[in-house]
């Protein structure tokens, strides 16, 4: 695969916030315009927070209906996309859901790989990012730079530098005492969060593994059209090139990753091995990703994490998380408890995408901050660290994937530019081949 490297950056972080310091050098005396934590970060005198949504596509149209279904007091004021036709679809449709807090002029829409700096620079308070996978961490790190609250789909990046990336930016949002809310959105969820609840309180006793899974149809692709440059093909095909979906572990996986991690304490793991491959998605419209990796994460107090993600038709499906310890296991998802303490979870379910939004701007306007920066930074790692073994077929400790200078990133960033994998001339892409691919 061709990969386009940066420098080697601070490694081995372990996301506290004595590293995470040190990896924010780099903000150093900018830092010192800091807002007072009393203060909101909105137009004074108004109740008003207007809402730039970059990223028009299907999960970014859903993200702004559930942004302004959770305050009244959300505007959305400011559209921003790679590509001008995906605009007006998504805010016809936030239009008909949310009409009374649609106020986006044809100006404040902006259209093209540079339109999420003129949507920062909108006068807007917060930034909602839903874009191919790639770029969420160099968008969050522009937004929390100039000021912004935001929310930021998962993953929140595809290689290491990335990860490093949200840690410096999420280190610039604490010392700004600016929100950053994941859209890892099971931990928003009431019934998972009772169940975790229970676990971490020793319900079943001390962790000794985590079994999770996320196996599932085919998911979709898009068809080439001649007038297309290879980058606008590949940006509107995304989920099938690991350079913007991060390949499924960060696709999909990715949140059942997070919640085996939030289950053990958010601490990395030791190291990673597995395999994957592609065995039926095998065209070129499939880009240069896998369709099924089985993954295991190794702690230092020997729990180890079994991790499954397909995507196959015709197979058995399965989206679950199960935790087992000493004394029972809990079935996250269906909220249960079985062993020495029986417990299923019963009481009411609000919607987890309405309250990560909710509790989002709660925090911006009682001035006391939300940051997720730890858990969004090591649990897209090990859907990273995921990806690089499957990958490469070797073992890979945290500490070593921490210190590489991978890097999926172009050259330049522009439709006529090339991007970081072209196809052959028979229109197929290089794949990753274990015991032959590496990474440094």
């Amino acid at each position: 695969m061709s990969i386009h490297s940066t420098p080697s950056q601070p490694s081995g972080l372990k996301f506290t916030r004595r590293s995470l310091l040190k990896a924010s050098a780099v903000a150093g005396a900018g830092l010192a315009m800091g807002l007072s934590l009393g203060r909101s970060v909105h137009a004074a005198g108004s109740d008003i927070l207007k809402v730039a949504l970059i990223g028009c596509g299907g999960r970014g149209t859903g993200a702004a209906v559930n942004v302004l279904s959770a305050d009244k007091g959300a505007r959305l004021t400011c559209m921003a996309d790679a590509f001008a036709d995906k605009i007006a679809p998504c805010l016809a449709q936030i239009k008909a859901a949310r009409p009374d807090q649609v106020d986006v002029k044809d100006n404040q829409c902006f259209v093209g790989f540079d339109a999420y700096k003129q949507a920062i620079a909108s006068g807007v308070d917060v930034v909602v990012l839903a874009l191919p996978s790639h770029f969420h961490c160099i968008h969050l790190k522009a937004a929390v730079e100039a000021g912004k609250h935001v929310f930021v789909e998962k993953p929140h990046a595809v290689d290491p530098v990335g990860v490093r990336m949200i840690g410096e930016a999420c280190e610039i949002a604490r010392q700004r005492n600016l929100s950053v809310v994941s859209g890892l959105c099971w931990r928003y969820d009431r019934g998972v969060r009772e169940t975790m609840k229970r676990v971490h309180d020793g319900a079943i006793g001390d962790v000794v593994a985590v079994r999770t899974s996320y196996m599932t149809d085919f998911s979709w692709t898009r068809p080439r059209k001649p007038e297309y440059t290879e980058m606008e093909y590949q940006m509107r095909n995304w989920y099938n090139f690991c350079w913007l979906s991060g390949d499924l572990p960060g696709l999909t996986l990715v949140h059942s990753l997070d919640k085996g991690s939030w289950a053990l304490g958010d601490k990395p793991p030791e190291r990673a091995w597995g395999l994957g491959g592609r065995q039926v998605r095998t065209g070129p419209e499939y880009g240069d990703v896998y369709d099924h990796h089985t993954l295991v994460f190794e702690y230092a107090n020997g729990v180890q994490m079994f991790a499954f993600v397909r995507q196959q038709t015709g197979c058995f499906a399965d989206v679950s998380d199960h935790i087992i310890g000493t004394k029972g296991r809990a079935n996250v998802l269906a909220h249960r408890i079985e062993g020495e303490q029986k417990w299923q979870f019963s009481g009411p379910k609000p919607n987890m995408y309405d309250v990560e939004h909710q509790e989002l701007f709660a925090a911006i306007r009682a001035g006391k901050p939300i940051n997720n920066g730890n858990y969004m930074a090591t649990s897209t790692m090990l859907a990273v660290l995921g990806r690089m073994v499957a990958y490469s077929g070797a073992s890979i400790t945290w500490e070593e994937a921490m210190k590489s200078p991978l890097s999926l990133a172009p050259a330049r960033y522009a439709f006529d530019a090339d991007p970081p994998i072209k196809p052959d001339k028979d229109g197929r892409y290089p794949i990753a081949m274990p015991g032959i691919t590496r990474f440094s």
